[in-house]
């Protein structure tokens, strides 16, 4: 009985913790303008930012408020008008949580399953971030990939990230299609389609981490339409050149598409979390011809990457590719059907 008057108790001052109207008068205490940013929509000049945030465990919901607000503040006041933040950039809130990390760290038998967990804490981690997101985005006037979140939908959860307009309405999400091995131990489903986003900026998309690993991902995205498309990170690995090139560099040259990554770096629920965010475009419209409009200089250090793109430019290089034309449709059409319904073989078969 004791047990259960205590959860009841701390569910009651989570709920009340993390109320959004909490967030709200906290944030509206801030200093703001709202910025001239996205008055003024060109194709031709299309400022975009990718943040590479440090990680930290927040125990107090309006500390991540804060944090996110200096994120924006210094984004909005560089005339960025669409800034991506990273994959898990949610999870950070798990700090709300007394005793999360060893949780997660000791699976003993008896506690509860990092996939329970995340059942729990979800709603009140998304609660918190999504009002957030959707206040800073109103306040600044400008448009805003949140990074990911941990989702739960009935008995699954999903890896789903979102994007907010300048008026502070959601205008799309995206869930990550494909799942590293820690994600599915984690009890996370994977996402069964990719989308497009049509907003006054252009065609986005938001396929996430892993998802970028893949050549059909960007080839999906590019054949719908994408003309940028961002890619939230958070890599659970030592930093290395060579299999960072796994990721977006090589599908903007393959798809002919602007690329953002955002990363999330540092230490967080044990793991060391490494990336370079930057922003990526093909060769033909970088100033060095190597696909590379700006990239972090550290893979774990906070940083902004800002550039400008030109949206034009890329459907004319798109109608006069020296390569895009080479594609054999009736070889695809006749192979790839099958190749792609075939059953993976096991590796230990």
């Amino acid at each position: 009985m004791q047990i259960k008057i205590k959860e009841k108790l701390f569910l009651q001052q989570l709920k009340w913790r993390t109320r959004p109207s909490l967030i709200r008068r906290h944030l509206q205490r801030k200093r703001f303008w709202f910025t001239r940013n996205c008055r003024k929509l060109t194709r031709r000049n299309i400022k975009v930012g990718a943040t590479q945030v440090l990680a930290k465990l927040y125990h107090n919901p309006l500390d991540y408020a804060d944090e996110m607000y200096r994120h924006v503040q210094r984004a909005a006041a560089a005339g960025v008008q669409l800034l991506a933040f990273p994959e898990n950039n949610s999870l950070q809130l798990l700090g709300l949580f007394p005793g999360v990390q060893a949780l997660l760290e000791k699976q003993a038998s008896g506690r509860p399953s990092r996939e329970e967990l995340l059942h729990f804490a979800a709603p009140f981690i998304n609660r918190v971030a999504l009002q957030v997101f959707a206040c800073l985005s109103k306040a600044f006037g400008i448009y805003i990939m949140a990074g990911s979140s941990p989702y739960p939908e009935g008995k699954i959860i999903r890896n789903r990230s979102f994007l907010f307009g300048p008026d502070g309405m959601q205008l799309g999400q995206q869930d990550k299609v494909h799942l590293m091995p820690l994600e599915q131990s984690w009890g996370f489903s994977a996402g069964e389609r990719f989308s497009i986003i049509e907003t006054p900026l252009g065609r986005l998309a938001m396929p996430i981490c892993m998802d970028a690993s893949f050549f059909e991902t960007f080839r999906s995205l590019e054949q719908q339409g994408a003309e940028i498309v961002i890619v939230p990170i958070a890599n659970t690995e030592p930093y290395n050149f060579w299999l960072a090139l796994r990721g977006i560099w090589p599908r903007v040259q393959e798809s002919t598409v602007y690329g953002l990554k955002s990363a999330l770096v540092g230490e967080l629920l044990g793991f060391t979390l490494t990336g370079r965010a930057g922003v990526f475009a093909p060769l033909e419209l970088t100033p060095d011809r190597d696909g590379v409009l700006c990239e972090a200089r550290h893979f774990d250090r906070e940083a902004l990457l800002t550039a400008v793109l030109d949206l034009e430019a890329l459907a004319e290089l798109r109608r006069n590719h020296p390569y895009l034309g080479d594609a054999n449709p009736s070889f695809s059409q006749k192979y790839f059907p099958a190749a792609y319904s075939l059953k993976l073989k096991d590796p230990q078969d």
